[in-house]
């Protein structure tokens, strides 16, 4: 099968022909259909997440139709049924976070496009029980964002609560599904861009925020919470001194660069600073019932997969508007 793989982290992928996986128990095999580009992926191509699987195939927002089940699968799932594979690929099962709800810190957890291979590729093999059904309103192409965008987003925007003033640092991907959900449920959203960006504080303006500014500007009204999409650790701060009392920080991430110190003053009054980590499968099943309710639209430009270079240059150096699709196999509309 065709797959593009990275052999070491600050090189291109190479397209290269490499041998079709075969499921193991409790494993599904996926002939992939999309995979949408993240920007894990360009923290792992540079060398800014650790210790990756090398030869690694990334990829962690794919969407395939199901080819082959291995033994010990119940139901669930048939030969064509239509899955998406996220992040998270794997866990124990039996650790205390995973017994107590929360698969998410498993400390022997795996990640697809990162310690297990993802879907850069024709085919690849998944944990049936970290796949998801998806909604049939979308096509495999406007669906893929929802795996990781949507989903890590919609977990750090459970945890601001019922929070009615809603910051959001970053209007990329993510936060641009998220704020779709955030208006729908009625919260007041203020969205903080790059100083001067005056496009996108506009199209956040046209999408539903009362307030768009730069992300040194205070807004007009303090914040019950505030979510930080973009991987700049002194935006950390920034958000804190907007906070009203009580109010919380997410950094919703997987990296991000150093948070510089500050007064302990900006966090007093029970203000909260917190991360997210990876997804669990309730974040899942939530995100893909309310999505299709509201609904979620996903904004894609699509590039076959031996472009997959491209793609992520382009994401690096700023030059997508649009959330950048690998299209591998035949697309199914919906």
């Amino acid at each position: 099968m065709r797959a593009m793989v990275l052999d070491q982290p600050k090189q291109p992928l190479q397209l290269r022909d490499v041998p079709k996986p075969k499921p193991d128990r409790g494993q599904l095999l996926v002939r992939v259909s999309t995979c949408a580009v993240c920007r894990t992926d360009l923290h792992i191509v540079d060398a800014e997440l650790p210790d990756p699987k090398l030869p690694l195939i990334l990829g962690h927002q794919i969407v395939g139709r199901v080819e082959e089940i291995g033994e010990g699968i119940k139901a669930q799932f048939k030969v064509g049924d239509r899955v998406g594979i996220p992040w998270l690929g794997w866990t124990d099962g039996e650790c205390a976070y995973c017994r107590s709800g929360r698969e998410n810190l498993c400390d022997n957890a795996r990640f697809t496009g990162y310690t297990i291979d993802g879907g850069y590729a024709e085919f690849t093999i998944a944990d049936a029980r970290y796949c998801f059904h998806l909604p049939e309103r979308y096509d495999d192409v406007e669906v893929a964002p929802l795996l990781c965008a949507g989903l890590i987003g919609y977990r750090s925007y459970r945890k601001t609560g019922d929070a009615r003033r809603l910051g959001i640092y970053g209007f990329g991907n993510a936060a641009r599904l998220i704020a779709q959900i955030a208006l729908y449920e009625g919260r007041e959203l203020f969205v903080f861009t790059r100083t001067g960006d005056k496009a996108t504080q506009q199209a956040a303006k046209e999408l539903g925020a009362v307030w768009a500014g730069g992300s040194d500007e205070m807004p007009p009204e303090r914040l019950d919470a505030a979510i930080i999409f973009a991987s700049v650790g002194a935006l950390v701060p920034a958000a804190l001194r907007a906070l009203a009392e009580g109010g919380i920080v997410v950094c919703g991430g997987i990296h991000m660069s150093d948070i510089p110190s500050f007064p302990y003053a900006d966090l007093w009054e029970e203000r909260v600073i917190t991360s997210v980590a990876n997804l669990t499968r309730r974040d899942g099943d939530e995100f893909f019932e309310i999505a299709p309710r509201v609904p979620v639209r996903t904004q894609t430009e699509t590039f076959p997969l031996e472009e997959a270079n491209t793609a992520l240059d382009r994401f690096r150096a700023g030059k997508l508007k649009r959330t950048a699709v690998l299209v591998v196999n035949a697309v199914a509309n919906q």
